[in-house]
């Protein structure tokens, strides 16, 4: 009987597993394709190992408008306005009123007292650093419901660096 239980918990957390990796999957397929300015991190820590700590605009913007609780468990969705180019900026708290063409809806939480949007970091191969040196903004596919996921970082002139996420 207990082995049967084991099995039968084991297959809903790959089941759980598999279901994530596919949802993280579709939005890297399907999401529309979001552009997030950086905004300046402590230089002491802006390069620990293979990661880069990241920081942007959009969720200080989110975090000063007074639509966001303080408490560490806050979560809410923004509206971004995106410029032709598809660079966000904080538009406004979302009320779930219909979007407009050149907006989108982004998710964010409270994190240490601080606005997070869907990460904090950026996450390169061991030696790779100097090849996000110039990293002005972060690339973002969201989807309908402001689920996001960074997928690469670009530069002043928003030319991608690196090798972004799904890439081959």
């Amino acid at each position: 009987m207990r082995s049967l239980i084991a099995v039968i918990a084991g297959l809903l957390i790959l089941a759980a597993a598999n279901y994530r990796i596919f949802e993280k999957e579709t939005l890297l397929a399907h999401g529309r394709t979001v552009i997030l300015e950086l905004a300046p991190v402590d230089p002491r820590s802006l390069m620990q190992g293979d990661f880069m700590a990241l920081d942007f605009k959009v969720a200080n913007a989110i975090g000063r408008s007074g639509d966001v609780s303080a408490t560490d468990s806050a979560e809410g969705c923004a509206v971004l306005q995106l410029d032709d180019n598809g660079v966000g900026s904080f538009a406004r708290a979302d009320g779930h009123t219909p979007l407009s063409d050149n907006e989108v809806r982004i998710r964010w939480k409270i994190r240490h007292g601080r606005v997070q949007l869907a990460t904090n970091a950026f996450f390169f191969q061991e030696g790779h650093a100097d090849l996000y040196d110039d990293a002005e903004y972060g690339e973002f596919r969201v989807d309908d419901d402001g689920d996001s996921i960074l997928t690469g970082l670009r530069d002043k002139n928003l030319t991608p660096l690196g090798k972004k996420v799904g890439d081959e």
